[in-house]
């Protein structure tokens, strides 16, 4: 005869009966977690609840149980009706489903692996470097700290090496121990090991068990041609030592370029501003203009405007990657004289009086015409 006492398994999960097995799953985990008997220890109702959740959940989460269920309600589960089943373990499934809800209640996640071995932590350094080691490439000592192995364990923490690890006899080295809770049981890492699943009897008196020092370190870093600001550099195996014989983690050297007093860099093109006179300008000259591999010569074509900018090709930067190299942007710029002699405040009266407007001030007859234009 059906058991009419029992909730729907729908119900008891407060789900629709269309509910996916997500929402199945979801209703599960918050109902489980309100009602675990550890967090209302002595109450029985909550105990008995926690159970409904769980069978219910047992049902629901399994696509066949799930559809007698929904043909047949409570009586698909009762001896003698089709299908054989009979009975719920309450327990399987549980450490999949609460592995991820009850990892800080209890202490601890999914089933850990030993972690004696355990790989370095890399570590960050800030170098600063000049614009033209960055675009030349250079190299640089640094120093810095950090955890290096102790030779005196070979990085084991014990006296004498690895003879002085033996297995952990709580957890047989398994760095796990099985706690029972009711009717389940969960793994939670071993006390004794701390989920190590080795003990040292020995410790080493160098490093205090520690397997590893910290000590004083000096590498040459090499700075390829063509780093910018906030580049990083990967040394390998130059960062925290690591456990338990695994390996070193690495060192990241973040680059910080230093401004140049005439230099701008523009990708991979140099920049520079070039101060010129009016002769130079409205003659044309040839000037000497530095750049990353030393001085050159330019010419200044006649009639060049303030603003006006002059390639030096292939005098930028290096690629990094090595697709060639950038050029060098010359903007120079028509420096007006603030003193004039006599003599030079004379010729330029007469240069004023002689020039014509339309020939040889084109920008100027533009905007005036502009302005007619606007104003009539």
């Amino acid at each position: 005869m059906p058991n009419s006492r029992k909730r729907d398994y729908y119900e008891v999960l407060s789900v629709e009966r269309a509910a996916s097995d997500d929402e199945i799953k979801k209703a599960y985990r918050r109902l489980a977690v309100q009602f675990h008997p550890d967090r209302n220890p002595g109450d029985k109702s909550a105990e008995e609840r926690f159970k409904e959740i769980n069978e219910a959940y047992q049902v629901l989460s399994d696509p066949e149980k799930r559809a007698q269920f929904d043909r047949y309600g409570h009586a698909a589960f009762e001896a003698g009706r089709g299908g054989g089943f009979s009975g719920f373990d309450f327990s399987q499934g549980f450490e999949e489903v609460f592995a991820d809800i009850f990892g800080d209640f209890f202490g601890t996640g999914r089933s850990r692996s030993r972690s004696r071995s355990r790989r370095g932590d890399d570590l960050r350094y800030d170098l600063e470097v000049t614009f033209e080691e960055a675009a030349h490439g250079a190299e640089k000592q640094v120093s810095f700290q950090r955890l290096a192995q102790c030779e005196a364990c070979a990085g084991t923490g014990a006296r004498g090496g690895a003879s002085g690890i033996r297995t952990c006899p709580n957890c047989r080295g398994t760095g796990q121990v099985r706690m029972q809770q009711g009717f389940f049981s969960i793994s939670t890492p071993c006390g004794q090991c701390r989920g190590e699943g080795t003990v040292i009897q020995d410790p080493c008196p160098k490093c205090q068990g520690q397997g590893r020092i910290r000590r004083q370190q000096s590498i040459s870093v090499k700075i390829p041609p063509g780093v910018d600001n906030g580049s990083r550099l990967k040394v390998r195996g130059e960062g925290e030592a690591g456990h338990g014989g695994a390996p070193a983690g690495d060192l990241y050297v973040v680059l910080h370029v230093r401004e140049h007093p005439l230099f701008a860099r523009q990708d991979n093109d140099v920049v520079i501003e070039v101060p010129i006179s009016f002769p130079q300008a409205a003659l044309g000259a040839e000037i000497e203009v530095p750049t990353l591999d030393g001085k050159m010569r330019l010419r200044i074509p006649a009639g060049t405007q303030s603003g006006k900018v002059l390639r030096l090709k292939g005098k930028g930067i290096p690629d990094l990657h090595g697709y060639g190299r950038g050029d060098q942007l010359v903007k120079v710029v028509v420096e007006t004289p603030r003193r004039l002699t006599a003599r030079q405040r004379e010729l330029l009266e007469e240069f004023a009086r002689t020039t014509g407007e339309d020939a040889n001030h084109p920008l100027a007859k533009g905007f005036v015409d502009k302005l007619k234009e606007m104003f009539g």
